[in-house]
């Protein structure tokens, strides 16, 4: 997974699954009953205000490349560098609540130094 850091805030987010739509093209270790590759998009609230139109934005240029795309369920990202702390919470009306827990453990990886957290509160 790639990180870049936000923009200090809450952001909107969704967990995405992909893989290579073409069967005969895929690697040994992606099966087709395998899972697909999660990862974590989350722009700024300014572009997107809702999980849906991330969605709407990614799925095609991913189709584009060759990979099917699936929402795993959305979310928010607060980003306070000044503590260094990120908190992952909240769910998408569109797709439901993403695996916070995973995307915290993801996030810690690329944040070292920095203290995250994920609840089920929508607030």
């Amino acid at each position: 997974m790639r990180c870049r850091s936000s923009p200090v805030g809450t952001h909107v987010g969704v967990q995405l699954n992909e893989k290579v739509a073409d069967v005969s093209l895929r690697s040994d270790r992606e099966g087709p009953d395998r899972p697909y590759k999660a990862f974590l998009v989350a722009p700024h609230r300014l572009l997107f205000q809702f999980s849906h139109h991330i969605f709407e934005k990614v799925s095609p240029a991913m189709e584009a490349l060759g990979l099917e795309c699936k929402c795993l369920g959305g979310g928010k990202i607060e980003h306070n560098s000044s503590d260094k702390k990120i908190r992952v919470f909240g769910e998408s009306t569109a797709f439901g609540k993403a695996d916070h827990a995973e995307s915290a453990e993801k996030l810690k990886s690329a944040f070292s130094g920095y203290d995250v957290t994920w609840s089920d509160d929508k607030k």
